[in-house]
């Protein structure tokens, strides 16, 4: 048997950024932190006195178990596509190593991804768990290496896509002469039902969530009797509560609220909020969009029509007006109304009467108004394009709504929301933002707003797939990494260099050779992805993988095209 060893690791140590300048160290899209043995010494004490020894073990697992899964993600974006599977499947022990947990040694390692067989035996050498462990507690009856015996676990099972279980079969810690773990699937091991439950959240924890639960059912309860969910305001930012209590020191009121804000700040939301906290919360919330219809119906949308009033009016129909009756108006982009329509608006304000067109009779309606534009009201009021008196009418009560580059602690908040909305909606599950995409979404501008945000959010969560993190690219497309410094060959920081030049100029190389040999971009895409799907031996994720798309993705364009 043929003993397994590392191939080259820089491959990983490329992934290694440290911007000491920004506070941050980076390892592909995750961010990293420098922390002292002692340190987590110190926390694995605090964790078992306070947890006992078997929660602490079970807690630790959990931990490794996470970062293992992460990991996983990082190797297969190394190497999957590139190397055989056991080199591929080594980068996982590398990235350890890279840690500074343990000097992990491959022993036996043999893996079968037809027939699904695995099995590995590793020795890990200088383990940072034995270690605190003995300073801390002495000599122990049990394994101690915990959190690295979860990352193994982990790592295995996504990397492999079935579930492998170690056991750590001598320690160090516990008076072995080396520390040693096998790993095989889960099935082959007879207490493999036990050892999984190691990584479900301790009891203490479910009781927790249980009253977690409880309280967040309470929550939902009141938002449900308060209004729709789906309507609830999101955010924590000053400004963004600032909008907030104005809009709810007004709601009780009559006063016509004017909101004011760029396109996709969530003024319909916040209509929705002033509708919610109104004395008419219990009648209709009617949303009407003024530049989503055309000047010429825009009357007959809002005070409804009469049958026979013209060609295709077959039968008489209500307007918005009409429907809102006893509740709330929301009349979006107010700005694009024609001059007309301004008019009929302004008697219908004042006289608190609408007449259906093609109607001979006027009929009292009793609505709140809450009003929305993007564009410069005043502006527009000075030009002539929107008349004085309408404006005056409605602008009572203004409230600005602060854009979401202004609001950027609450960027994440909105991002978990819309995470779990897509992921019930496509019915997937994947394993979060990484840290780096997370950052990204801080440092954007989002012209767009939190429609943008949305958009760009459900991108991520197609593109990720299922039990996958949705990454940077995933989000935004590709990149380049902030140059910092990097790992050197003698173990020193160096200063780095941004590898976006080299891509570049191949780049620029590749689309002239492209456009001067006059090859479709049809041709292109079909040989591009045969060639994939070829070098992959047939293997969709593989080739999914190489291409930077999602396995859903790739089977779509390849079915289209008959190659599977």
């Amino acid at each position: 048997m043929t003993t397994p060893h590392y191939p080259d690791s820089q491959a990983i140590l490329d992934k290694l950024r440290f911007l000491p300048n920004e506070g941050q160290i980076w390892l592909g899209e995750q961010r990293m932190l420098l922390l002292q043995v002692q340190t987590m010494a110190i926390f694995r004490k605090e964790i078992v006195n306070t947890m006992g020894l078997h929660r602490a073990r079970s807690f630790f697992m959990r931990l490794g178990y996470h970062a293992g899964i992460q990991d996983a993600e990082l190797a297969q974006a190394v190497r999957g596509h590139d190397m055989s599977v056991e080199d591929g499947f080594l980068a996982g022990p590398q990235l350890h190593a890279l840690r500074g947990l343990v000097k992990v040694v491959p022993t036996v390692l043999e893996i079968d991804s037809e027939s699904g067989h695995f099995y590995s035996e590793f020795e890990w050498q200088d383990s940072y768990e034995v270690a605190i462990t003995q300073n801390i507690f002495g000599p122990s009856r049990e394994p101690v290496c915990w959190l690295q015996l979860g990352y193994a676990c982990a790592y295995s099972s996504q990397f492999l896509g079935q579930e492998i279980q170690y056991r750590e079969v001598e320690c160090r810690g516990c008076s072995d002469d080396r520390c040693r773990i096998i790993g095989k699937p889960a099935r082959e091991w007879e207490d493999h039902e036990t050892f999984a439950e190691l990584f479900r959240e301790d009891q203490l924890i479910d009781e927790l969530y249980e009253l977690q639960s409880r309280i967040a059912y309470l929550e939902d309860d009141i938002a449900r009797h308060q209004g729709e969910e789906r309507h609830r305001p999101i955010g924590k930012a000053p400004a963004f509560l600032g909008a907030l209590d104005l809009i709810d020191r007004a709601a009780r009121s009559e006063v016509p609220i004017l909101l004011l804000g760029e396109t996709g700040t969530g003024k319909e939301i916040l209509a929705h909020r002033a509708h919610q906290q109104s004395e008419r919360a219990q009648g209709p919330f009617v949303a009407v969009n003024c530049a989503a219809i055309p000047p010429e119906l825009i009357e007959s949308e809002l005070y409804g029509v009469e049958k026979g009033a013209y060609t295709g009016a077959v039968q008489s129909r209500a307007g918005r007006f009409e429907r809102a009756h006893g509740g709330t108006l929301f009349l979006d982009e107010l700005a694009e109304l024609s001059p007309r329509a301004q008019a009929s608006l302004l008697r219908a304000l004042q006289e608190k009467q609408i007449e259906r067109v093609g109607g001979q009779t006027s009929q009292s309606v009793n609505v709140r108004i809450v009003a929305a534009t993007h564009g410069d009201l005043t502006e527009r009021v000075r030009d002539g394009r929107f008349r004085s008196d309408l404006f005056y009418r409605l602008n009572a009560y203004p409230v600005v709504i602060p854009p979401l580059r202004e609001r950027r602690d609450d960027i994440p908040l909105l991002a978990e929301h819309f995470l779990a909305r897509f992921e019930q909606h496509y019915r997937i599950k994947t394993l979060g933002f990484t840290d780096q995409a997370l950052a990204a979404m801080g440092r954007h501008d989002w012209p767009g707003n939190i429609r943008e945000l949305q958009n760009t959010i459900e991108r991520g969560v197609i593109l990720a797939g299922d039990r996958q993190s949705i990454g940077e690219q995933a989000l935004f497309g590709q990149r380049p990494d902030p140059v910092g410094q990097v790992l050197g060959d003698n173990g020193h920081l160096t200063a780095g260099s941004s590898a976006t030049g080299d891509t570049d100029d191949a780049l620029e190389t590749l689309c002239s050779s492209i456009l001067e040999g006059g090859i479709a971009l049809e041709t292109l895409e079909d040989t591009l992805l045969e060639r994939a799907y070829r070098e992959a031996n047939g293997n969709v994720s593989a080739a999914a993988r190489r291409l930077g798309l999602s396995r859903a993705a790739l089977d779509y364009r390849l079915k289209k095209r008959g190659k599977a």
